[in-house]
């Protein structure tokens, strides 16, 4: 019996070992990391010139509290992390997770806002569908129903607009008449919300589990930063999944030349060897703060020296290994075969991503876009199939929680193209076996 409990009940092979983009099971059996784990192991399992570094820094030292010592890991890994960022992301503040990040980030832009006298401004505005973190103050951030419905009574609820999503509503991605009509919204909101009271706008580049893998239309994000300046707003970039190299850039308003006032970044960051994640933000809105006696916010293993160690040697593979353009070619690949997908499975209404943040959604029309039926579970079915195969890939509900599916499929950005034909071999197996369960229901 275990004594753990977690979201699911669903029993699993206990892990023995994982090396590269596969993991093993104690009776010996292979998986295809798929998914990398949450979208979090970036580089790939066991890299041995991370686990050295963290073997070096066990020697010096596991543990040093901020408020007694520097440390040489998180000032050195502060600056590559300020390097890697848009120019004037200097400030830097080390977390244990993605949760952790986006509420340091939202602090940070309330402590901002009372200390440059705008201490009317406290609403964050963000979208629907979304998942910013299980926090409550990510929570109030997050669109997705079925993760806020119980809690709401124990949280302020921030005002939301509606995710870009071009496909679902019929619209072109690439027109920018397109992202013009979603960035629309934002202005709407603000002014209805009365801008002195709106402090900053949170979103993710490229969506998450949420939305899967949601690309935003032509000229959405040039309007959302130009909206934001308009009216004194901050823009929040939560790149907690998108950040970290995985959609081809380091992080994913890169793709678009867009800099942020501040950057929520971890799972991949800390590419599953370690809690890590990090907020980056302007000097400026840092230097106010501290002018006004310092951020008032704080974790107990921020900037933890091992923690750093590993995240700087992760970085360091990145690099070392060209990683950025293997996401993008290996991506484009992997891409392409998903697509190809759709002249097979008329169930498949969408594909979808940048770099290695890909999925496909499941529809019962592609001209109407209508879900699956929601008793029908396609999203835990199709997973429990490809696990079954020894594939793990990673579902949500796509239209808000309660329906629609989602699947991502999002391996480490160390594949290779032999292993995407491993990996759609194994999925192309788990789409045959729910096809054919759920024939006559399927388009």
């Amino acid at each position: 019996m275990s004594h753990l409990f977690y979201l699911s009940s669903a029993a699993r092979p206990v892990l023995d070992r994982a090396e590269g983009i596969y993991m093993w099971d104690r009776s010996g059996r292979r998986f295809i990391d798929g998914s990398s784990g949450a979208m979090v192991s970036n580089i790939g399992h066991s890299n041995p010139n991370v686990l050295a570094a963290m073997r070096a820094q066990m020697d010096r030292s596991t543990f040093g509290y901020r408020l007694h010592f520097e440390t040489e890991p998180s000032e050195r890994l502060a600056a590559k992390l300020a390097a890697l960022s848009p120019a004037g992301m200097e400030k830097v503040f080390f977390v244990s997770g993605g949760s952790e990040a986006v509420e340091s980030a939202m602090k940070l832009a309330r402590q901002w806002a009372v200390a440059t006298g705008q201490a009317s401004r406290w609403k964050v505005i963000s979208r629907f569908p979304c998942y910013h973190g299980s926090t409550l103050g990510a929570l109030s951030v997050t669109g997705y129903d079925p993760l806020t419905d119980p809690f709401r009574p124990m949280m302020v609820e921030m005002p939301k607009i509606p995710a870009p999503r071009a496909w679902l509503d019929g619209l072109d991605p690439d027109d920018p008449a397109t992202g013009a009509h979603y960035a629309a919204m934002l202005e709407a909101k603000i002014l209805a919300e009365g801008p002195e009271t709106v402090l900053a706008f949170i979103q993710e580049p490229v969506g998450g589990a949420s939305t899967g893998a949601l690309v935003p239309p032509a000229g959405y994000m040039q309007a959302v930063r130009a909206i934001c300046d308009k009216y004194g707003i901050l823009l929040i970039h939560d790149e907690v999944m998108s950040g970290g190299g995985r959609v081809g850039q380091f992080l994913g308003g890169d793709l678009w030349g867009i800099t942020p006032d501040i950057v929520a970044i971890s799972k991949g960051f800390g590419a599953g060897y370690v809690p890590l994640g990090a907020m980056v933000a302007r000097a400026r809105i840092v230097d106010a703060v501290q002018e006004r006696g310092g951020f008032l916010h704080g974790h107990t293993y921020a900037g933890n020296p091992l923690a750093c160690a590993a995240g700087l040697a992760v970085l360091e593979e990145i690099e070392r290994q060209d990683l950025l353009r293997n996401a993008r070619d290996i991506g484009a690949l992997l891409k392409t075969r998903l697509k190809n997908l759709m002249q097979r499975y008329g169930f498949i209404g969408d594909v979808r991503g940048e770099g290695l943040l890909l999925a496909f959604e499941f529809v019962a029309d592609r001209e109407t876009k209508a879900p699956l039926p929601r008793t029908m579970n396609a999203y835990d079915d199709l997973v429990e199939r490809a696990y079954a195969e020894g594939l793990i890939i990673y579902s949500r509900r796509t239209r808000g929680g309660y329906e629609g599916d989602h699947f991502l499929v999002c391996p480490p950005m160390i594949t290779t193209a032999p292993q995407v034909d491993e990996i759609m071999e194994k999925l192309t197996r788990a789409l045959d076996g729910f096809a054919s369960a759920h024939a006559g229901q399927l388009p």
